[in-house]
């Protein structure tokens, strides 16, 4: 078969010389090898600068940053969060000061409760889904259904419930709760729910009334904390769809109150990246003003590893010079 297509020629193409080019990688920015014995700080100057690497840092300094000029530092977060075993970490930077505020979604509170009353979570979803088992744990809708009511009747929030509740029921691991520990040091912990996705809706003990208004004061109180992140950071951790839905709107809100939320630094982290923090965390919030970041990664490894940097580097500011 015949075409008059023929190969074309390229004897005649422009070059440039690259020595005059700029270029996006360069060696000063390669990785560093690593010497023994040297603190988390010189780890953190091993890492090359380049995407995330460079991305973890400047998220660092930005948290650090935003503490240092008293800006408000916010976390929004899913469950997996808690079954990655990150409660210790999130509670050591409320205690320093470092979080403001957290949020969470739903599923938050049975894995919390779980932990501070048993030291376990995460059930076997799988090998129980076939019985009717799964979700039917006595204690967590029982303790929960309370709390939530309890909320109802005193005009709390959820998370205020059921951090009082887990405190005054003194359960063994209270330590490890954050909610708890919200109420502990007096920072804000909300828990904003759709209904149907947490296991605790399939029980007669649920109340679901309570459970609305106390969700609707929780956005408000949410909200209000959203109204302060200007020059702050906002970090979504682990939360695919409820917490970014929740942020969005929390946003418009105060800003349509006249709040000026425009220069701030919003994160989201999660080991694959998600249509709605992509969108409502990192692009949409800081079109005018501001940078968003995405850090991929397992929350077990990319959560410590930001703590860790903004710890280490907050001591070394108040460290006394030789």
């Amino acid at each position: 078969m015949k075409t008059h297509f023929t190969p074309i020629e390229l004897k005649d193409i422009k070059t440039y010389s690259l020595s005059g080019r700029e270029s996006r990688v360069s060696a000063d920015d390669f990785a560093r090898k690593w010497k023994k014995g040297g603190r988390f700080s010189d780890f953190l100057d091993t890492l090359p600068r380049i995407l995330a690497a460079d991305d973890l840092r400047a998220v660092a300094d930005a948290i650090i940053r935003a503490h240092n000029e008293k800006r408000t530092v916010a976390l929004g977060m899913g469950a997996h969060v808690i079954k990655t075993g990150l409660n210790p970490l999130i509670i050591d930077l409320m205690e320093q000061g470092i979080i403001q505020a957290v949020a969470m979604n739903g599923a938050c509170i049975i894995h919390d409760f779980e932990l501070a009353f048993s030291g376990r979570t995460s059930e076997d979803v799988a090998a129980s889904l076939g019985s009717g088992a799964f979700g039917m744990a006595e204690e967590t809708c029982t303790f929960l259904g309370k709390a939530i009511a309890r909320a109802g009747k005193d005009k709390l929030g959820l998370g205020q419930a059921v951090g009082l509740s887990i405190l005054e029921e003194k359960l063994p691991m209270a330590a490890e709760s954050i909610p708890a520990a919200g109420v502990r040091l007096g920072i804000p912990v909300t828990v904003h729910v759709a209904m149907g996705t947490d296991i605790i809706h399939m029980h007669p003990c649920f109340p679901p009334a309570a459970a609305g208004e106390a969700g609707h004061r929780d956005f408000r109180i949410f909200a209000s904390v959203v109204s302060t992140l200007e020059k702050g950071v906002y970090i979504n951790l682990g939360s695919a769809v409820i917490l970014p839905e929740v942020f969005l709107k929390a946003l418009t809100l105060v800003r349509n109150l006249g709040h000026s939320v425009k220069n701030l630094t919003t994160v989201n982290m999660d080991f694959i990246r998600h249509y709605r923090p992509m969108t409502n965390v990192v692009y949409r919030p800081t079109l005018e003003g501001g940078k968003g970041y995405s850090i991929v990664g397992h929350h077990e490894i990319m959560f410590p590893l930001l703590a860790a940097a903004v710890k280490e580097q907050m001591e070394e500011q108040t460290e006394p010079r030789p």
